[in-house]
């Protein structure tokens, strides 16, 4: 994994060059995304590690996924993200971990993400933009999934594809860890003032 401080200049780098090509204002970057000017400019001076909720509402207000977010380079037509530049964008107090792994904004902004989940802990996440996919393989454990007012299992070996514009929550109701791999597929807007990322 990247050193937090790699990370955070990414994110920097990466926040300031997108509102560049906006010719976006600090005030209208505020504006637009909910984050306070204070968090915005400590953001663009890599002087914070940001929520991942925080850079969920940044991201929704450039139109563009975390991966193009938290980019620690530039992206070639091939790229082999090595395992310690994996960035873990959650965690849980038990251990359990969100990683994005990849991700590519062309046609649709997509993610790849490795989420690991201790006995008992969960993430909750409220629905996405219209039109958002999920696709989740558990490797290994069983994943407890709410979507909307359903329960679903899904155990190790199997998948499951949902709309992930309801609100939904992963739990390990389970005694041992769950392993799992999601993609995160949602459309592009077309204009980059409408949120489009998934948070």
């Amino acid at each position: 994994m990247p050193e937090p401080d790699v990370v955070a200049a990414a994110i920097a780098r990466n926040t300031r060059k997108l509102r560049a090509e906006r010719q976006w204002s600090l005030e209208r970057l505020a504006e637009r995304s909910g984050v306070s000017k204070g968090m915005l400019v400590q953001i663009e001076q890599a002087r914070t590690n940001p929520s991942m909720g925080t850079l969920c509402r940044v991201a929704d207000a450039y139109g563009v996924t975390l991966a193009q977010l938290v980019e620690l380079s530039d992206t070639a037509s091939v790229r082999v993200v090595e395992a310690d530049e994996v960035i873990r964008l959650w965690s849980g107090e038990e251990g359990s971990a969100g990683d994005l792994l990849v991700g590519v904004d062309r046609r649709e902004h997509v993610e790849l993400w490795r989420w690991t989940l201790a006995p008992g802990d969960r993430h909750d996440s409220e629905g996405h933009m219209e039109g958002t996919r999920e696709m989740m393989a558990v490797l290994s454990g069983t994943l407890t999934l709410d979507v909307a007012d359903q329960t679903y299992t899904v155990r190790s070996g199997a998948a499951v594809l949902f709309d992930g514009h309801r609100d939904h929550v992963y739990r390990n109701a389970h005694k041992r860890p769950l392993d799992a791999v999601l993609v995160v597929i949602q459309p592009t807007t077309g204009d980059p003032a409408l949120p489009s990322h998934p948070g």
